[in-house]
């Protein structure tokens, strides 16, 4: 099945960029909040910052490319967040492999690294919580309580810790990109986002570190979340508006596949996130679902199209 010109690891090219880098020194790691900001203060402006929970894939190193490519130096943060997981047995499976990530970002280039500890992040006695409201309540949210919570509370203190002009986020992650954005518009950190198209496997599946946790056979069923998805992106593209029926033929694919256990399907509006009904100009077509005990999501974007 071909997809167009969706992003796929195969297919990343270099894009051009008028950031004259220095000459290159080793990459530095660093631990603590103290050790972090002392050696974010010799990097030349502007600062690129990719914050992951590492175990990197093909998809982050593209917001790594990305960065490396628009800025004089790059930061990049790997930390399992605890406080934006809503299931325990979640976190403790979630894969982690710092020595890997480490040599990864070395040979991208990247400038400095950020390893905390948990203990760093939320020391005894940390107390604050950032809570966005509305765009947190739907979709991610509505099925995973406090998820964004979390998500706000780390992404703010990163930005402050490492203090970027711009921070990198992967399209995959759609809902995650709008809040974001909602959080630095609200509270003034001056920083600009970039968000970057999802990098897919050659047969459609959108890069996560989740996927290594799919067995060969749910590896095989995978991508039929994004063929889904991609089949009302082509009615879409023929004209059809109504946003019943676009959300329909995702949800008729989907039920094909008995090992495939919907948990919601949705098109919603872009920025707002509500949920769209009758004929749409644009909107945002996202999935979640479960294979292999795996849970996993997807989307693409709707943009206006000039009739």
């Amino acid at each position: 099945m071909a997809f167009g010109a969706r992003w796929r690891r195969d297919t990343i090219q270099p894009q051009p960029t008028d950031v004259t880098h220095q000459e290159e020194e080793a990459m530095q790691v660093c631990h603590t909040i103290e050790e972090l900001r002392a050696a974010r203060a010799q990097l030349p402006a502007p600062v690129g910052f990719v914050p992951t929970m590492g175990y990197l894939h093909a998809g982050h190193l593209e917001l790594v490319r990305r960065s490396l490519l628009e800025n004089a130096a790059t930061v990049v943060s790997i930390f399992v967040n605890p406080i934006q997981f809503d299931r325990k047995d979640d976190l403790d499976a979630y894969p982690r492999d710092v020595p890997r990530d480490l040599r990864l970002l070395e040979e991208a280039g990247v400038d400095l690294v950020f390893v905390p500890d948990v203990e760093v992040m939320y020391p005894e006695g940390f107390a604050t919580t950032v809570h966005i409201s509305g765009i947190t309540e739907v979709l991610e949210g509505a099925h995973r309580p406090g998820h964004f919570d979390g998500v706000a509370t780390v992404v703010s203190k990163l930005f402050n810790i490492v203090q970027p002009d711009r921070a990198y986020f992967g399209q995959k992650d759609a809902q995650q990109v709008v809040v974001v954005k909602r959080l630095v518009a609200d509270l003034n950190f001056p920083i600009e986002i970039r968000t970057v198209p999802t990098v897919r496997e050659h047969d459609g599946l959108a890069l996560s570190s989740r996927n290594v946790r799919l067995s060969p056979e749910g590896r095989a069923i995978a991508p039929k979340l994004y063929q889904a998805l991609h089949a009302a992106e082509e009615a879409w593209l023929r004209g059809e508006r109504r946003a019943e029926v676009l959300r329909g033929i995702v949800e008729e694919r989907l039920a094909e596949e008995p090992a495939i256990r919907v948990e919601y399907v949705s098109l919603a509006h872009p920025e707002q996130l509500h949920e769209l009904s009758g004929e749409i100009e644009a909107g945002l077509l996202s999935l979640a679902a479960w294979i292999d005990n795996v849970r996993l999501i997807d989307n693409v974007p709707l943009p206006p199209v000039k009739e």
